[in-house]
């Protein structure tokens, strides 16, 4: 999950965005009244997290909203929630691969990351039922005897879970309904929209796949070779 957060948001590092931090902060903050006053307190946190890091205020880059480094942090999830993984004395989430990585997964950890538990799971059900189960809020609120009193016919291995709700998704010619768990929700924190959570998730899935695939194969070969060998 944190190799796909890191994607999904910078491409690997690669696209970080070109905007100065602080013109993006500053601009949103006076200028945007919408979300004006979140801003501010973003700008009020950019300028201490400038001086703890030793920045110059002008010299980072980022996103349109302030976003910053490989798992895109805003200046208050920065100070809060970022980690030296390496020990190096500096926290960087702009080159440091180890301390984005580590800064994702402590991000998880503190919003209650649950190792061993599922995400979200796909189940035959339709708009009326997902309708009686939608969560806007996205924190977790039901139960899966809940479902099955509404009439969900739920035969998956996540008997105790927390559900957060039933989420839809379209396709081609249909819609997809998934139960969304507590890691689900957790996901949410980092980007509140149940379509980011799943994009996340699915294409997760996709990498431990070839992993698996790619650990599979190498077992074989070294199992030919020692065959071979004897």
């Amino acid at each position: 999950f944190i190799t796909r957060i890191i994607g999904v948001e910078t491409k690997y590092g690669r696209i970080q965005g070109s905007y100065p931090v602080i013109d993006a902060i500053s601009t949103l903050a006076f200028h945007y009244p919408k979300r004006g006053k979140f801003f501010a307190g973003e700008l009020a946190e950019y300028f201490v997290l400038a001086r703890e890091q030793g920045w110059k205020l002008e010299e980072p880059k980022g996103s349109y909203a302030g976003a910053m480094g490989m798992g895109q942090f805003i200046p208050t999830s920065y100070r809060h929630y970022t980690v030296d993984f390496d020990g190096d004395g500096k926290i960087n989430l702009f080159d440091n691969k180890a301390d984005a990585i580590g800064s994702v997964a402590n991000y998880f950890k503190v919003h209650g990351w649950r190792l061993d538990e599922p995400v979200a799971e796909f189940v035959d059900a339709d708009s009326k039922l997902a309708a009686q189960f939608e969560n806007t809020k996205l924190k977790p609120q039901f139960t899966v005897a809940q479902l099955k009193q509404a009439g969900l016919d739920y035969q998956g291995q996540a008997k105790d879970q927390d559900i957060t709700g039933i989420y839809h998704y379209k396709q081609q010619n249909r819609y997809d309904y998934w139960l969304g768990f507590h890691n689900f929700y957790v996901i949410t924190r980092y980007n509140r929209s149940p379509m980011y959570a799943m994009a996340v998730y699915q294409l997760s899935q996709e990498i431990k796949a070839e992993y698996d695939v790619k650990q599979q194969k190498a077992l074989a070969a070294k199992q030919t070779t020692k065959s071979s060998e004897s």
